[in-house]
Formats: C-alpha cells, sequence, structure tokens
C-alpha cells in the first residue's frame, strides 16, 4: 500500500488492519504528539454538554500519524505518566502526576499535523488515518486508566470545547521522536 506525504510516497505495511510500519524517502519521520498542560481543572464539552472533568491533573491532547503503533504509544504514555512537573514541599518541579494523585484528561487532536508551508490553509495530510488513529487513541486511554485512577477523555472526532486552568503555566509538547 502506498500513502502520500509530503508530496512523496511512502510505503506503508499492512498486517490485519494495522499499520505495521511506514517507509519514507528523503527522512520524513511522521512522529506521535502529546501537548501536555499541568492543570488544576480542565473540561470538555460536546454540543454544550459536559463529558469529561478533571481535577489536578495533566489535559493531554493526542496527534496520532499513520507510522505510529502500539510500541510508539507505550514509550509516550510511559514518559507522560513518569514526567515530574509537580512541585515538591520546596517547590522544585519533582512529583509525578501519580505521586498527586492527579487526573487524566485526553483528548485527540488531528490538528497538531497542521503543515502551514503552502499558503494560509494549514494541510493535515500527516495526520493519521481516522480508522488507525481511533484505535490507538483508545489504546492510548486504556492503557493510561491501568496507571491513573481518574481518566476523562473527549469524543473523538467531535467538535469539542476545552476549557482549563493551566497551573504555572506549564506545557510540554512531547514528541515521539524525541524518546
Amino acid at each position: 500500500m502506498w500513502y502520500i506525504t509530503h508530496a512523496v510516497k511512502c510505503n506503508i505495511s499492512v498486517e490485519r488492519d494495522k499499520i505495521r510500519s511506514i517507509i519514507c524517502p528523503s527522512g520524513i519521520d511522521l512522529i506521535m504528539k502529546f501537548v501536555i498542560q499541568r492543570v488544576t481543572e480542565a473540561n470538555v464539552s460536546v454540543d454544550g454538554k459536559v463529558i469529561g472533568s478533571i481535577g489536578k491533573g495533566y489535559m493531554v491532547l493526542i496527534g496520532v500519524s499513520n507510522s505510529d503503533d502500539e510500541t510508539v504509544a507505550d514509550k509516550m504514555i510511559k514518559k507522560l505518566i513518569g514526567l515530574r512537573i509537580f512541585s515538591d514541599e520546596d517547590g522544585k518541579t519533582n512529583l509525578s502526576i501519580k505521586d498527586v494523585n492527579g487526573e487524566l484528561l485526553l483528548i485527540s487532536q488531528f490538528t497538531l499535523y497542521a503543515n502551514c508551508k503552502k499558503g494560509n490553509r494549514p494541510s493535515f495530510i500527516e495526520a493519521g488515518a481516522p480508522d488507525h488513529a481511533e484505535k490507538l487513541y483508545d489504546y492510548i486511554v486504556e492503557k493510561c486508566r491501568l496507571e491513573i485512577p481518574k481518566v476523562e477523555t473527549g469524543s473523538f472526532g467531535a467538535h469539542m470545547t476545552v476549557s482549563l486552568t493551566n497551573q504555572g503555566p506549564f506545557t510540554i509538547v512531547l514528541d515521539s521522536d524525541q524518546l
């Protein structure tokens, strides 16, 4: 199977409806992205109804590309859960989300793959195909629920309104190619 990205042909290996690998010429690598915001509270609404709400913790925007898989997701989850960005008693960022009994609000966001190089209208061809992205997003949610007692979510593919109070502010952009 071939997929066009950056106007370059990439070879995609698919096995049992799962993307196993993507090989692109010219060193093009597609990566998973998490935008992590440390919050005192956050919620997400669809059609005016709150569908997910947390207190102290992380609101995480999740971007999935076609080359991402469960192995990449596992590395991203491990880093997310292990990040020590909450303050200890000395005011140093030394505590993880588990250490502070924090909560997670996980929201899928394909627009993290906006490519604005040409013109003024962003291209999103680097974002994962919806079926693939939704499966991996669901996988990430379930894995996080094994680690964190309260994990709330948005609604995949829906138009959502996200409200949050960013504490710090403290925002980290985590790319899988940096792990």
